[in-house]
């Protein structure tokens, strides 16, 4: 049975419930919902900000457990207002480029705070289970 690494990262907004900000079991890495509340605890009036913001602490999250854009294999993104989704997808672009993992876009009534317009989580796949040889970073072929 491969290991499981759950982790909390500095930076991150804390829990509101109880949960990690990042599981890892084996090559196989799941990350939190991720929304866009900066470090300072403000949160960016327009959703494609939070977009920026939200996928700038998705990285921090795929990197402390070995991982990065290019090994999301599924987003789920969810917007209070189906129409941002024209705000959110260039910065969704620019941060997977060419990787194109599968998505599911969801709209809801409400994120967990006032002023919460996005929420992004991902799932990630890497070449090799946490505490093997060799570095991490190799796409996985199924």
């Amino acid at each position: 049975m491969a290991e499981i690494q759950r982790l909390m990262v500095d930076g991150q907004l804390p829990p509101v419930s109880h949960y990690c900000h990042v599981v890892r079991a084996g090559n196989l890495v799941w990350v939190s919902g991720s929304v866009g509340v900066r470090p300072d605890g403000s949160i960016p009036e327009d959703a494609g900000e939070q977009m920026e913001v939200a996928l700038a602490n998705i990285d921090a999250c795929l990197r402390a457990a070995g991982a990065g854009p290019e090994h999301v294999v599924k987003v789920n993104v969810y917007l209070t207002d189906i129409n941002d989704r024209a705000r959110v997808n260039p910065p969704r672009q620019r941060y997977f480029g060419q990787h194109r993992p599968a998505s599911t876009l969801v709209a809801v009534s409400a994120l967990v705070l006032p002023g919460l317009k996005v929420e992004i989580e991902v799932t990630a796949a890497v070449s090799r289970e946490a505490g093997s040889d060799g570095p991490p970073g190799q796409v996985v072929t199924f």
